[in-house]
Order: structure tokens, then sequence, then C-alpha cells
């Protein structure tokens, strides 16, 4: 029986690759969320694969009658319609943590270049200068011996937290599911509350998802308990942090310095105040996506697809819809 799978039409998902791994059991369309391409294929389809989209509402799931997965190419969830996918009976899943080794090496990179004031030196030698001859040259930080706070200590989190540790840090974190004491002995990280992660911390690094609850969880407030030569990364989600806030902190020595992969709004206008600033190392979400892991993320996603196909509970289910029921598709 052949199964019916769209592919979100998106140009950081090659088609060629998807259909040289694609299972011989799938027939793939690949059409653009919101053309009358995509809303035919919808008609029939079991399988929707790609990126979050705010389209794909209640509307869009009463369309797609026989619809049985979304499943995402990216870790990130935030733009589903939750509620709509629920009522739908439409499990979502993430990608499986395909891109979880890209996002940590892209948290590494963030975190010494605003040590190491990366910018600043390549501007310097741009400009024909070199070091020594400025007063106003910049200090420059060493991570061995410092002590990086993680929050959320994921599949993301934990990776980061195995480089951090290769390069001498002390690791603690905050996450609502605290490791037992045998797990924090083998990752060598140690549970803190978030307060005491902010004020602690050298470092402070963000992986975990937008949810109500962690929108702007890192505010003024929070930005006051760190330490005047903390530096903040966010590699999450921009609504994570209260960007307005930060500015603050950063222009008025609150914390020494940030790294950013994410905006409150994507992409950022170019009077965002945070352009004005030396102390901060921005990159255009950009964390997650290599030529390394597109293949790994069509691979999770086929593999998924096959799961569900075979009557199996698929997996990296996301947290709000584990355990719902799941919608019995209509004959073919």
């Amino acid at each position: 029986m052949t199964r019916k799978l769209v592919l979100m039409e998106n140009p950081m998902s090659p088609v060629a690759m998807a259909r040289d791994i694609l299972p011989p059991e799938f027939e793939m369309l690949v059409a653009r969320p919101g053309s009358p391409a995509f809303a035919e294929a919808m008609r029939e389809a079991e399988f929707l694969v790609g990126f979050a989209t705010a389209a794909l509402d209640a509307g869009f799931y009463a369309a797609a009658p026989r619809l049985r997965l979304l499943q995402l190419l990216s870790a990130g969830y935030d733009r589903c319609d939750i509620a709509a996918a629920r009522d739908a009976g439409v499990p979502i899943c993430t990608n499986g943590g395909a891109n979880g080794n890209a996002v940590a090496e892209h948290t590494l990179m963030l975190m010494l270049a605003v040590g190491r004031h990366l910018l600043w030196q390549h501007r310097t030698v741009v400009a024909g200068g070199w070091r020594g001859q400025s007063n106003s040259q910049p200090s420059l930080i060493e991570l061995r011996g410092r002590t990086l706070g993680i929050v959320g200590l994921g599949n993301i989190g934990r990776k980061v937290a195995r480089l951090a540790r290769a390069f001498g840090m002390a690791v603690i974190y905050f996450d609502q599911h605290r490791l037992s004491e045998a797990e924090e002995d083998a990752l060598e990280v140690r549970f803190r509350l978030l307060p005491e992660v902010l004020a602690a911390s050298d470092v402070v690094t963000l992986h975990v998802p937008l949810t109500p609850a962690t929108r702007h969880m890192i505010g003024a407030a929070e930005l006051a308990r760190m330490q005047p030569h903390a530096i903040l990364l966010n590699t999450s989600r921009g609504p994570v942090v209260d960007e307005a806030a930060l500015h603050g902190a950063l222009r008025d020595g609150g914390i020494a310095g940030a790294g950013l992969d994410v905006f409150d709004q994507e992409p950022p206008p170019q009077d965002n105040p945070l352009f004005g600033l030396d102390n901060v190392v921005l990159t255009p979400h950009l964390a997650g996506p290599t030529g390394d892991n597109v293949l790994a993320r069509f691979r999770n996603a086929f593999d998924n697809c096959q799961r569900v196909a075979r009557g199996q509970a698929p997996f990296w289910v996301i947290p709000e819809l584990e355990g719902m029921r799941r919608r019995t598709p209509g004959p073919a």
C-alpha cells in the first residue's frame, strides 16, 4: 500500500536528498503551505514533513482528514497550533535531536567569540591595527576554570555540558526535570535553582523551548542577578529573553556580553538597538541547520513516518501531546 506524504517546500529541505532516502512505500509530493497544490495534496496525505508554520491551524486539520503525523524537521515547535493538533488527534514530533550537535557547537563558538572579542580582533586587523596599540583593547578571557550555567538540560543542553567540560569548565544547570545524582555524576554537572545559576555563572546559556512559561524568563530582574563580567548566550528562541532588558544590561554594564542566534522578531529590524553594541555577537538563526545534519533530519522524519504507518507510536512527540488519543484515519 502506497502511503501519501507531503514535504513542505523550504530552501532548507533539499528535495533531491529527501527523494534519495524516501522509503519505497511512500509517495512524496512537495508543496508550499498556503498554495492550492498544498491544499489539494493534504486532502489525501497521511504524513506531513517540514518546518512549523502558523498556517497549520484548526481549519488546516479539518481539511486534512487522513493526516496521521506532523513530523517536524526542526527541534522548535513554538509556531505550531498545539490545541488544534490535540483536537484533531494528530501528534506533532520534533527532529529527534538531529541538529543537537550543531547547536551545541554553535553555542561554544558564540561563547569563545564573545569572550575573546573576536569581532573586535577582526576589525582591528582589517583596519591595520595590532595588539597593544590601543588603550581600548578589551580584556580577553579563557574558559578553563570558569562556571557555565545551562538553563534547560535536554538533548542540546547535555551536549553543551560535555563540550564545556572538555574545555575545563565547571557546569551547573537548572531544569524542571532534574537529573538523578548518578546522572549528574556521569555528566559532571550539578543542579542549582535558576537564581543560583544566574548569580554563580560566568556564562549562562539558554536551551529551553518557547512556551508561555519560558517567554521572557530572562528579564531585567534575572539579568540583574548575573555578574557584571558574565556572558549570556541564546540559541533557543528569541522571546525567551526580554530583548529590551538585555539591551539595557549590555549598554549599562550589567553584564559583559551576549551571543545571540535568535531574536524577538525574525529577521530583526535594522533599527534593532542591539546592532549598535560592541559587546554582542549575532548570528541569523543558523545554529541548527548544517549540511551535515540535513540528512539526519530526513532520516529521523521518514523513520517516524514508517513507525506510524506500521501502527507503532511515533518517537519525539512534543510533551504537550504525549499520551493523547490519536486520530483514526478514514478509508483511502
